[in-house]
């Protein structure tokens, strides 16, 4: 997940792949010999036109999608990444949206989502704490 600062506040990213869609958390499948990192830095400079720095690992799950009739048993890994420059236009999603971690938690639907964000943000204040010293 996609943060910035705005203001003085701390704004998180979330996006709808389609119309009719519920507001999520951009995701992105791994190619073929990429690493998950940069499969998440590869999407959001194509799909949100910005440029992002992973900071850390947020969360990670498993889960089953079905693919071509079949179900498939999924790794998800989620990586707290601040935003360095661009995403004023994400071509790649139908609609996206900068908010506050309580509007987040209040827009996203699925309720692992909702578990990611709270992880998210223990691990950025940590995050904080460690490195309050050093540019981001």
């Amino acid at each position: 997940m996609v943060f910035r600062g705005n203001r003085g506040k701390t704004q998180f990213m979330l996006v709808k792949q389609k119309e009719e869609g519920d507001w999520e958390i951009p995701k992105v499948t791994v190619r073929k010999g990429e690493s998950s990192v940069r499969a998440v830095i590869r999407m959001m400079g194509e799909q949100a036109g910005m440029t992002v720095r992973v900071l850390e690992e947020a969360s990670r799950s498993t889960g089953n999608a079905v693919i071509n009739g079949k179900s498939v048993s999924q790794k998800f890994y989620y990586y707290l990444m601040i935003s360095k420059a661009g995403g004023l236009d994400a071509i790649g999603f139908h609609d996206f949206q900068w908010l506050e971690y309580g509007k987040v938690v209040k827009k996203v639907v699925l309720k692992k989502e909702k578990d990611v964000f709270r992880s998210a943000r223990e691990v950025l204040k940590e995050w904080e704490k460690t490195h309050k010293n050093q540019q981001i």
